[in-house]
């Protein structure tokens, strides 16, 4: 999400890859095989990394070449539906979400022998109790992103740990001229991000079996306890905590708004972290969303590498690959420095991933580490935990609507709508 780039390739051009997406090579009763992988680019993930990464992991399988499929767009659960549409459902598959394609029997899930041997949190991202891929790495989801400069400038001398020592905060940033809070509300993932925090902290951080509670109907969002904390998001927006005309801010503007100190606060997931200049790192600092309580509750989701399709025609071929692929650690060295991951691959320091990582990385890594009140990011997560289908747009919808709007309960109903809309 942190990146959105229409890269050159096109529909047309992927639809028409004369490999067949889930068909062996002319090659294969010798042994060969020829397999495709969905992929994507950004300007961290480039063609370059792509290519060198396949490259090495197909060292290690021989017989095996590998053709990648690039997305036209980050969007890659919709695109991978078109080519399965056209009989093109590709061999492997990076970055995709389960539940979207594993209940139509798609996908195949990895041995758990090698989950549980390889990953800090080998169930972190399993659906109905399977591991369909590798849970390589993290992100919190969001973190509250802070400049130490403005801190000091508004005589806020350490971080809060509940939410009224927060909203103080922001208070007295206001007062001295400094605007409390960054919001790139145009863009909807990241206008959302108040209100993913509040959800995360108050109502899942009560009660990490919500989501699935919600599923079974014996919860709603418009219970009394989820509309007390969308009400703190409508009071940061009616206290003037964002900035002016926040929903008119792209998310590439607000990354570019608090790191040029116009700023004090950032809600934003731990990606954020690779946007921050090295030259200036040392300037901010993180904190997570602030309880009444002042309990730690830290809003997660595991992420990983590639899927396997359960049509692949060399399912030992394609496992030994997508093995391979998701524990290099060159491969988490380019998602640790450009997107902030936090690698999760058991045995390994963050020395041996090659990077030198901030303090400001370091400590937000430390959450992770901890031993802690982890819940599922709501609207963020690949798990049992992940809104249906097609409800996360509805999600990042509300949120922009109630940054204008004090109906809280009326846009909860709406989501308990849509929520059973596309549960049918």
């Amino acid at each position: 999400m942190r990146q959105r780039r229409l890269l050159a390739a096109c529909l047309t051009t992927a639809l028409a890859l004369t490999a067949g997406c889930s068909a062996a090579s002319p090659g294969a009763t010798n042994g060969n095989v020829s397999l495709t992988y969905l992929t994507f680019e950004t300007p961290d993930l480039t063609a370059s990394f792509w290519q060198s990464s396949i490259a090495q992991a197909e060292k290690q399988v021989p017989g095996l070449t590998i053709k990648d499929i690039v997305s036209p767009n980050t969007d890659r659960d919709s695109y991978a539906k078109q080519l399965q549409a056209s009989g093109q459902f590709p061999d492997l598959l990076e970055s995709i979400t389960p539940s979207t394609f594993a209940p139509a029997g798609l996908l195949m899930p990895y041995p758990q022998s090698w989950v549980n041997a390889n990953f800090l949190d080998p169930m972190g991202n399993a659906y109905k109790g399977k591991v369909y891929i590798p849970p390589t790495n993290s992100q919190i989801i969001p973190m509250v992103f802070y400049n130490k400069k403005l801190f000091a400038q508004a005589g806020i001398s350490s971080t809060p740990t509940t939410w009224a020592q927060f909203m103080a905060d922001c208070a007295k940033l206001k007062a001295a001229g400094i605007t409390p809070m960054e919001l790139g509300g145009s863009d909807s993932f990241a206008a959302a991000m108040p209100l993913t925090a509040v959800l995360s902290t108050d109502v899942l951080g009560k009660d990490p079996s919500w989501l699935q509670q919600r599923y079974a109907g014996k919860v709603h969002f418009t219970d009394p306890n989820v509309e007390a904390a969308v009400a703190k998001y409508r009071t940061m927006v009616t206290d003037g905590y964002f900035e002016p005309g926040a929903l008119g801010v792209s998310y590439a503007d607000s990354i570019t708004n608090f790191t040029s100190g116009k700023t004090a606060m950032y809600m934003m997931g731990s990606w954020f972290l690779g946007s921050i200049p090295a030259a200036i790192a040392a300037n901010f600092g993180s904190f997570l969303t602030p309880t009444d309580d002042g309990s730690v509750v830290v809003p997660y989701a595991v992420g990983g590498s590639m899927a396997i399709s359960a049509s692949t025609p060399s399912p030992a071929k394609a496992t030994a690959f997508a093995e391979a692929w998701s524990l290099n650690p060159a491969n988490l060295k380019t998602l640790l420095q450009g997107d902030g991951a936090f690698p999760l691959i058991k045995g390994k320091t963050i020395a041996d991933y090659g990077v030198d990582p901030s303090q400001v990385y370091q400590d937000s890594y430390n959450y992770v580490l901890q031993n802690n009140n982890k819940v599922s990011a709501i609207g963020w997560v690949t798990n049992d935990d992940a809104l249906p289908s097609g409800l996360n747009d509805d999600f990042y919808a509300a949120a922009q609507a109630l940054f204008n709007s004090n109906d809280v309960a009326g846009q909860m109903a709406k989501l308990d709508s849509d929520w059973s809309t596309a549960t049918q």
